[in-house]
């Protein structure tokens, strides 16, 4: 058991919390392997440069991303009074998600699986 009065631990616990400004989709339907791909081609750099990698990056996740980013940039700025050209990427990653699971017929009656995977996608933002 914690010691001390419930408002004190909570003040404690929010004191530890992380102040960065930060974005997260959560099932986007694409696959872990993909969506880093995109995501290591920006990370650690700032934020105009990032959204210019991803404006011509022919992947599909980079459209999901750029979403994401503006996002992230957004909530620095309305949320933590940041501005938008000392931002920089500071962490991004990509985790797993849950796996639909469908069937493709194949030859002689027998059935294939097919995966349809997802990720989880959380962009973390800083100052510079």
């Amino acid at each position: 058991m914690a010691k001390g009065h419930r408002s004190q631990i909570k003040r404690e616990r929010n004191e530890q919390r992380d102040t960065r400004p930060s974005a997260k989709i959560s099932y986007a339907r694409v696959s872990v392997q993909k969506a880093c791909y995109v995501l290591d081609a920006i990370r650690g750099k700032d934020v105009t440069t990032a959204l210019g990698i991803l404006a011509y990056n022919p992947r599909y996740a980079s459209t999901v991303i750029e979403k994401l980013l503006k996002s992230a940039i957004a909530n620095a700025e309305n949320n933590n009074g940041m501005s938008a050209e000392n931002l920089y990427i500071e962490e991004c990653y990509a985790n797993k998600g849950p796996t639909m699971k469908r069937i493709r017929p194949r030859a002689q009656g027998r059935a294939y699986r097919i995966e349809k995977r997802m990720s989880h996608i959380t962009i973390v933002l800083n100052e510079r």
